[in-house]
């Protein structure tokens, strides 16, 4: 696992490369190899940041890549303190910066930066897709979005020193790996869906057709190891024992791959998967899962990233824990780097 104090270059999903060069309280970083900016850094109980020199990138793209180093390498920081000569409209207008009463001091919070979905996200209209009543088996919710294809969501976790990302599920590329991870007697255990291949081919058919579950592949540097499956509660099987939100969504969660379970792993996919579903639709306030009351370790996994247990319930199938983390928590207390 990598030493965050030690960071010396930092990779975007573009594929771009940030490095840097810190003397004295001056930070230098660059951007492919191409100068970016330049900092003065004092610390203090809030780090303080003054711009010294600007070169050709365009100032957004400039101090977004500055912040994103800043919270990177200490993922206690929660707010940068700029000082800057000129009013910076770009990052004021996405929210990436905010005024404070002092000329030339702004403010940026780790809370907000990391709701802006630049360029973590995979192309999405989902956040601006417009809302309209329906109702779909008795039950009232807006009219979904089409669902997205390809990859949706990557970020280099400085941590792990691995890509973290999320794709969406593909029938024909990944039925065998299904397969073989259902059957998996430690998976089965607690989903118990078993089967052959064609049962698995009309159950991820069945998923792919219904337009309140999105079914994703989590991997790390590319390699899939996860099936994860994200859905809108107000539709779900759930919402009668919660009151649920016309925005909340809840997962599912499997591991397959043996080599990436372990907590150091989870809190980074855990983490991922949330984050991506609250970048998806801002609207979205909660994430819920229900797990197996009696699967101790994931509840503790999930508490672990802020996760609380609101009560016990029983499904038809299952006694199960309602798992809750709020949008306000999550972006208060995450720990992204």
């Amino acid at each position: 696992m990598s030493n965050l104090n030690d960071l010396t270059d930092l990779c975007l999903p573009t594929g771009s490369r940030l490095a840097a060069d810190e003397t004295q309280g001056r930070l230098s970083l660059s951007l492919e190899g191409q100068p970016l900016l330049t900092l003065q850094l004092s610390p203090g109980p809030e780090l303080q940041v003054q711009l010294l020199e600007r070169f050709s990138r365009p100032e957004g793209q400039a101090i977004w890549a500055a912040c994103y180093w800043l919270f990177a390498r200490d993922p206690d920081c929660q707010r940068l303190i700029w000082q800057l000569q000129e009013v910076p409209s770009e990052a004021l207008l996405s929210g990436l910066l905010i005024s404070t009463p002092v000329s030339g001091q702004y403010f940026c919070e780790r809370t907000l930066f990391w709701q802006l979905p630049q360029p973590w996200l995979g192309h999405s209209l989902t956040g601006s897709y417009p809302q309209q009543m329906v109702i779909t088996g008795g039950k009232r919710h807006p009219l979904r979005a089409v669902k997205p294809r390809g990859e949706v969501y990557r970020r280099f976790d400085a941590r792990l020193g691995a890509w973290v990302s999320l794709r969406t599920l593909e029938i024909e590329q990944d039925l065998a790996r299904f397969n073989r991870w259902q059957n998996s007697p430690r998976v089965a255990s607690f989903w118990q869906e078993e089967g052959s291949l064609e049962q698995h081919r009309q159950c991820l058919g069945k998923l792919a057709a219904d337009p309140h579950t999105l079914t994703l592949i989590g991997c790390f540097d590319d390699q899939p190891f996860a099936y994860f499956e994200a859905y809108w509660a107000k539709e779900d099987r759930i919402a009668p024992f919660y009151d649920a939100g016309d925005y909340d969504r809840g997962i599912h969660m499997l591991v397959g791959e043996e080599n990436h379970r372990g907590p150091h792993k989870v809190a980074s996919w855990l983490s991922a998967l949330v984050h991506y579903l609250f970048l998806d639709d801002p609207r979205t306030q909660r994430v819920v899962a229900e797990p197996r009351a009696d699967n101790a370790k994931m509840i503790g996994y999930m508490q672990n990233q802020c996760f609380h247990c609101e009560k016990e319930f029983d499904f038809p199938h299952k006694r199960a824990a309602l798992m809750v983390l709020g949008r306000e928590r999550f972006f208060d207390r995450c720990r992204l780097a």
